[in-house]
């Protein structure tokens, strides 16, 4: 589904900080990426999106070389979605007219369409549907951001640190979310979460980056499950 091979990328022409970045994910899998601060687990999800051009390497979207391609046209035309850790929804517009923004290049009908189905698989968005979107709850917010990138129908949807401030109940409400967006929606999600533990539970496979590269991978319960990966990477001893 999507294919990352071998990608160099930064925000300046003398320092990279993807360094040779390999890793793919498939159609409606969950794939998380770990590891500490710096090692380049948002800039690979800017580089996947659009914001960034690999210097070296492929991005490889359903078998098309996607790494020029610049952010607007992935999400418009490539059924590309992204969610960014901050500043991901418009407070002073309601969640009405936020979903609206999400199917900007859809006709009317698709938008009112798409907004029932999405206020169907998310009550709290129906309920709340007027009021503005800085009236919500962290955990609100980050469903209503997670709907809004649905609006367009994607096929890939990259989240960034969805549970980033949430307390531990809508830590797992958003979760669940992501869960029921993979399920409902057959939607292939490349998360990047640092509740390791929490995010390998949904997920799929996993990959743990250092200095811009892949360090680790496998499935997510044999990350889980390995000792010297918890001990290192996941913040504790396996009980």
């Amino acid at each position: 589904m999507i294919q990352i091979d071998n990608v160099t990328a930064g925000y300046t022409p003398d320092v990279d900080i993807l360094r040779g970045m390999t890793l793919h994910a498939n159609a409606a899998e969950i794939v998380t990426l770990l590891g500490p601060n710096g090692c380049g687990k948002s800039t690979l999800l800017k580089t996947i999106a659009g914001f960034l051009k690999p210097r070296i390497g492929r991005i490889v979207l359903d078998g098309a070389d996607v790494g020029q391609v610049p952010v607007h046209t992935k999400i418009q035309k490539l059924g590309l979605g992204f969610v960014p850790q901050t500043e991901n929804v418009f407070s002073a517009l309601s969640v009405r007219e936020n979903l609206q923004v999400g199917g900007h290049f859809q006709s009317d009908a698709d938008v009112a369409q798409r907004l029932d189905e999405l206020c169907t698989l998310y009550p709290v968005l129906m309920r709340k549907l007027s009021a503005p979107a800085a009236s919500l709850s962290g955990g609100e917010r980050q469903i209503l951001a997670l709907a809004r990138a649905l609006m367009a129908r994607p096929k890939l949807l990259l989240l960034d640190e969805p549970s980033a401030g949430l307390s531990p109940k809508m830590l797992l409400e958003v979760f669940q979310a992501v869960m029921d967006i993979r399920a409902k929606e057959h939607v292939t999600v490349l998360m990047v979460e640092q509740n390791a533990l929490e995010a390998l539970r949904i997920s799929d496979r996993a990959y743990v980056l250092s200095m811009g590269a892949v360090a680790l991978t496998g499935e997510a319960k044999t990350l889980m499950d390995d000792p010297q990966v918890r001990e290192l990477y996941l913040g504790g001893r396996a009980a």
